[in-house]
Protein backbone atom coordinates (compact mmCIF):
# COMPACT_ATOMS: atom_id res chain seq x y z
CA UNK A 1 0.00 0.00 0.00
CA UNK A 2 1.38 3.14 -1.01
CA UNK A 3 0.51 6.79 1.30
CA UNK A 4 1.00 9.94 1.21
CA UNK A 5 1.12 12.58 3.89
CA UNK A 6 0.65 15.86 3.55
CA UNK A 7 1.47 18.25 6.61
CA UNK A 8 2.54 16.99 10.14
CA UNK A 9 5.71 18.38 11.76
CA UNK A 10 8.94 18.23 10.30
CA UNK A 11 10.96 17.08 13.37
CA UNK A 12 8.57 13.81 13.12
CA UNK A 13 9.40 13.07 8.94
CA UNK A 14 11.40 10.03 9.89
CA UNK A 15 9.14 9.01 12.39
CA UNK A 16 5.99 8.91 10.11
CA UNK A 17 8.09 6.86 7.80
CA UNK A 18 9.31 4.71 10.08
CA UNK A 19 5.62 3.64 11.31
CA UNK A 20 4.50 3.30 7.59
CA UNK A 21 7.35 1.48 7.04
CA UNK A 22 6.27 -1.05 9.86
CA UNK A 23 2.72 -1.16 8.37
CA UNK A 24 4.37 -2.51 4.85
CA UNK A 25 3.50 0.65 3.63
CA UNK A 26 5.55 3.18 1.10
CA UNK A 27 5.45 6.46 1.88
CA UNK A 28 5.76 10.23 0.88
CA UNK A 29 5.93 12.90 3.08
CA UNK A 30 5.06 16.44 2.51
CA UNK A 31 5.92 18.51 5.60
CA UNK A 32 6.01 21.74 3.35
CA UNK A 33 5.45 22.73 0.39
CA UNK A 34 7.84 21.98 -2.61
CA UNK A 35 7.79 23.04 -6.29
CA UNK A 36 7.18 20.08 -8.06
CA UNK A 37 4.52 18.42 -5.54
CA UNK A 38 1.79 17.63 -7.94
CA UNK A 39 4.17 15.57 -10.29
CA UNK A 40 5.71 13.90 -6.67
CA UNK A 41 1.92 13.13 -5.24
CA UNK A 42 1.32 10.13 -7.98
CA UNK A 43 -1.57 8.02 -7.24
CA UNK A 44 -1.16 6.86 -3.46
CA UNK A 45 -3.81 4.30 -1.97
CA UNK A 46 -4.63 6.42 0.87
CA UNK A 47 -3.40 10.29 1.69
CA UNK A 48 -3.78 11.84 4.58
CA UNK A 49 -4.18 15.24 5.62
CA UNK A 50 -2.61 16.53 8.33
CA UNK A 51 -5.25 19.64 8.63
CA UNK A 52 -3.87 21.28 12.06
CA UNK A 53 -0.41 21.97 10.99
CA UNK A 54 -1.03 22.57 6.52
CA UNK A 55 -1.70 25.56 4.81
CA UNK A 56 -5.22 25.56 3.22
CA UNK A 57 -3.32 26.22 -0.35
CA UNK A 58 -1.19 22.95 0.23
CA UNK A 59 -4.79 21.28 1.16
CA UNK A 60 -6.35 22.24 -2.05
CA UNK A 61 -3.33 21.69 -4.45
CA UNK A 62 -3.12 18.05 -3.12
CA UNK A 63 -6.84 17.65 -3.34
CA UNK A 64 -6.64 18.77 -7.06
CA UNK A 65 -3.66 16.74 -7.73
CA UNK A 66 -4.63 13.41 -6.21
CA UNK A 67 -5.73 10.64 -8.72
CA UNK A 68 -9.18 9.47 -8.98
CA UNK A 69 -10.11 6.24 -6.48
CA UNK A 70 -7.09 7.33 -3.92
CA UNK A 71 -8.92 7.33 -0.24
CA UNK A 72 -8.63 10.60 1.85
CA UNK A 73 -8.08 11.32 5.07
CA UNK A 74 -8.07 14.16 7.02
CA UNK A 75 -6.95 14.26 10.94
CA UNK A 76 -6.56 17.34 12.88
CA UNK A 77 -3.54 16.21 14.83
CA UNK A 78 -0.73 14.71 13.53
CA UNK A 79 0.52 12.65 16.40
CA UNK A 80 2.16 9.19 15.94
CA UNK A 81 -1.62 7.76 17.45
CA UNK A 82 -3.44 9.66 14.93
CA UNK A 83 -1.02 8.16 12.80
CA UNK A 84 -1.08 4.43 13.78
CA UNK A 85 -5.01 4.58 13.86
CA UNK A 86 -5.41 5.48 10.54
CA UNK A 87 -2.81 2.75 9.39
CA UNK A 88 -4.27 0.41 10.96
CA UNK A 89 -7.95 1.63 9.35
CA UNK A 90 -6.25 2.01 5.83
CA UNK A 91 -5.09 -1.68 5.94
CA UNK A 92 -8.19 -3.36 6.96
CA UNK A 93 -9.95 -1.63 4.20
CA UNK A 94 -7.11 -2.54 1.42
Amino acid sequence: MSVVIIGGNECMERRYAELCKKYGCRSKIFCKPCADMKNRIGAPDVLILFTHTVSHKLVQNALTNVAEGTRIVRSHTSSMASLQSILEESAACV
